[in-house]
């Protein structure tokens, strides 16, 4: 059966929403869905299609995950502070709870802004545009904790000790988990963190978990005074919601990543019958503005706000149950 008061709860957040933004001068923009290229992410499974055409033949495009790859030429290009509610594609991730294949992404691009004044910014965006009748969480003040705090809070992980591999992987045998003797870092750290670190953060407030390791690779920059990146990630109830960059500006390292980036993915897929878009060669060599992107989930943010588990009552046509034998949505 269709839900049309969540439909209209939906409506009202994004009204707010595009209020908010409009209210800070943001021009809100439209980007493609389909795209040649895409920016290699290994992590990220992505739907092909093929455009039919008598006179090119058959071209393979692939449905977006995110719209950055748009937004950011629009940046590069002179538009200024950006934002877009739009709708994203991720392939070969499981169905339901928080899943689903596609979903309703807000991304907005703050110009000569950094990662913190997007933690503000959110803030403020989430207390105005609230809907009645919300849960508590909204009510406590957002705890900002960096993941070094997290993991020697909840893991008992020095992350300054962390650089060196050995120390890591010791880490991960206390706590009994068993990485292989040629486990690359991130995979060990990402370990610990998914297993022990995420759960343990709080649920009855927003958390920003910020500065995470420069060792995951990512386009957010570098902070030089320590060995971590200027990104965060926002999480409610346990589930994340949000993650932002104070984007990297520098076109070597933005060439570095994706060159990085591509071997590693054609390195993964090798044998298999996965999908491996080729990545945007004209990407590393925008002139991207100092600025702080942000990408946030807003079928998992109403969820939260209408103190929901699942984001599948939300969604008029969810593909758990398009896909279910014998099952209708109406």
């Amino acid at each position: 059966m269709f839900d049309f008061n969540a439909a209209r709860k939906r409506s009202e957040l994004f009204m707010a929403i595009r209020r908010f933004f409009m209210e800070k001068d943001f021009l809100e923009v439209s980007t493609p869905t389909l795209s040649p290229y895409l920016i290699p992410e290994p992590s990220i499974k992505v739907f092909r299609t093929d455009f039919m055409n008598e006179f090119r033949g058959h071209l393979p495009l692939y449905l977006i995950p995110s719209p950055e790859i748009f937004m950011k030429k629009l940046l590069a290009a002179g538009s200024g502070s950006i934002f877009q509610i739009s709708q994203c594609f991720r392939n070969a991730e499981q169905l339901g709870d928080v899943h689903n294949p596609e979903f309703t992404m807000l991304e907005y691009y703050a110009v000569d802004a950094d990662e913190k004044d997007s933690i503000e910014l959110t803030i403020e965006m989430i207390e105005r545009t609230q809907l009645t009748s919300c849960p508590a969480w909204i009510d406590e003040k957002p705890l900002i904790i960096t993941m070094a705090e997290a993991m020697y809070k909840y893991a008992g992980v020095d992350m300054d000790k962390a650089e060196n591999i050995s120390y890591l992987r010791k880490e991960a045998e206390r706590l009994s988990l068993t990485p292989a003797p040629d486990e690359p870092w991130d995979d060990t750290f990402n370990r610990i963190f998914l297993t022990y670190t995420e759960p343990a953060l709080p649920k009855d407030r927003e958390v920003y978990l910020t500065e995470y390791p420069d060792r995951i690779r990512c386009l957010a920059a570098k902070d030089n005074s320590k060995p971590v990146r200027k990104r965060w990630e926002m999480y409610i109830s346990g589930i994340e919601i949000a993650n932002c960059y104070a984007e990297e500006t520098d076109n070597k390292e933005m060439a570095s990543y994706f060159s990085e980036e591509e071997a590693r993915l054609m390195k993964d897929r090798e044998g298999t019958d996965d999908v491996i878009p080729p990545a945007d060669p004209d990407f590393p060599s925008l002139c991207i503005p100092k600025s702080s992107g942000t990408a946030m989930g807003l079928d998992r943010l109403l969820a939260a706000e209408l103190g929901l588990k699942t984001i599948e009552p939300l969604l008029l046509f969810p593909l758990s149950d398009m896909l279910s034998d014998g099952k209708s949505s109406i």
